[in-house]
């Protein structure tokens, strides 16, 4: 691998670094605390609501296309998106979250509303600077990022809070934001390509990406792709309150050992596809959700023990990794050129909606039929998931890549 190449791939990997972990350190540290102090475990559910914008972001996502004429655009795009979105963390520094705590998420949907302007960008930039034969490795930088980033956020920050308080992690966590940015002031995209119909990109483009043929299909494949897990996930930190499993703890077994297999497991991911073809490795990672849904089911029977927990915590973060690969890997294929921000945007957005759905719902469910209840429905969502992938997976612009 060339200097130039790497360069490229750690420079994704360290944005999306910076995105991460403070939406994760807010997403982990809330549920938490909510749950200690007796929140019940639908409002925990409904938190979700604060990843609104990460939804309605594909309203301006032409926006940015239309204002990037190549990379260096782009890159101007995420330095300021990335200055805003520290400017809010700094200010939540100065709020108490058992007193302001509705402030606190108001000020959450700002922050997410530009972490989600510096996604459509870098997600941009990473399609037009990745190859098609790099997409797959690409994403797994874009993965690693993200959980490693998670580790950081839920595992080592959520160990920090505790010891030095709210406010002197507000402000590492801003100050983090910023460094995070050094790799991007120092790139130089090696493929000379350029947004070239960005001047022909408007608010109708929402509309003709949905008149493409087959695309009915892989909507649907995008908004369920994440159903076999994603209510597990949501409720994983209350199910080990629950559990009796102290913020220590659950900073250890969660933030830092599942996200860390999360981590790994998306380095791998990348790799496989590449060797393996889209279809065949998004197939065997479909199959392993299952294989991870049902010992959830299999241990919500048993007296549970730590020795049982922690394998359960690698195990669905590890599924979470390979999926998330899965998802941008075949999402890049499916964009159209000069609108890559647009298409990438809309198919992502797709799969955030049905996470977030059933995200809200993940806690009630837990609430009506327990945690056994819910881990059995994530397990039938993931068997339906696998059984329909060969007919979902037909959108014409997407080719098995060996």
């Amino acid at each position: 691998m060339t200097k130039a190449k790497s360069y490229k791939f750690f420079t994704l990997f360290s944005l999306y670094i910076a995105q991460s972990v403070p939406m994760t350190f807010f997403s982990t540290v809330m549920p938490v605390i909510m749950r200690q102090q007796d929140y019940s475990l639908t409002e925990i559910g409904l938190l979700q609501l604060v990843k609104l914008p990460w939804i309605l972001k594909f309203i301006w996502a032409p926006l940015v296309d239309a204002k990037s004429k190549g990379t260096s655009d782009f890159k101007k795009w995420i330095f300021s998106s990335e200055l805003i979105y520290a400017l809010f963390i700094t200010a939540i520094a100065y709020l108490n979250l058992a007193i302001n705590f509705e402030l606190i998420i108001i000020f959450l949907v700002f922050a997410f509303a530009a972490s989600a302007t510096q996604d459509i960008a870098t997600d941009a930039l990473a399609i037009i600077i990745l190859k098609k034969d790099e997409r797959s490795i690409g994403n797994s930088m874009q993965s690693g990022g993200s959980f490693l980033g998670t580790v950081i956020g839920s595992g080592v920050l959520l160990i920090i809070y505790s010891i030095y308080g709210w406010k002197m992690l507000m402000f590492g966590l801003a100050a983090f934001v910023v460094i995070a940015l050094i790799p991007l002031l120092f790139y130089k995209n090696d493929t000379l390509k350029v947004h070239t119909n960005a001047k022909k990109v408007s608010i109708k483009d929402l509309y003709y990406f949905f008149e493409q043929n087959g695309i009915l299909k892989h909507i649907i494949l995008l908004f369920f792709f994440y159903s076999g897990i994603i209510g597990t996930l949501t409720m994983l930190k209350p199910w080990l309150v629950d559990l009796g499993y102290n913020i220590v703890q659950i900073g250890i077994y969660s933030g830092i050992y599942g996200a860390s297999a999360g981590f790994v497991s998306a380095l791998l991911a990348g790799w496989i596809i590449k060797k393996a073809g889209r279809r065949k490795g998004i197939q065997f990672f479909l199959f392993y959700g299952i294989i991870v849904s049902l010992y959830f089911v299999a241990i919500s029977y048993l007296q549970l023990s730590t020795y049982l927990v922690i394998p359960a915590l690698l195990l669905i973060w590890s599924v979470y990794g390979v999926n998330s690969v899965s998802i941008y890997t075949i999402a890049m294929d499916a964009v159209r050129q000069g609108r890559e921000g647009t298409d990438f945007t809309i198919q992502i957005v797709f799969t955030h909606l049905g996470s977030l759905l059933l995200a809200v719902l993940s806690g009630a469910i837990a609430h009506k039929l327990g945690y056994q209840g819910l881990f059995i429905l994530e397990s039938l969502f993931a068997t339906s998931l696998f059984i329909l992938f060969p007919k979902l997976y037909s959108f014409k612009t997407i080719q098995d890549v060996n």
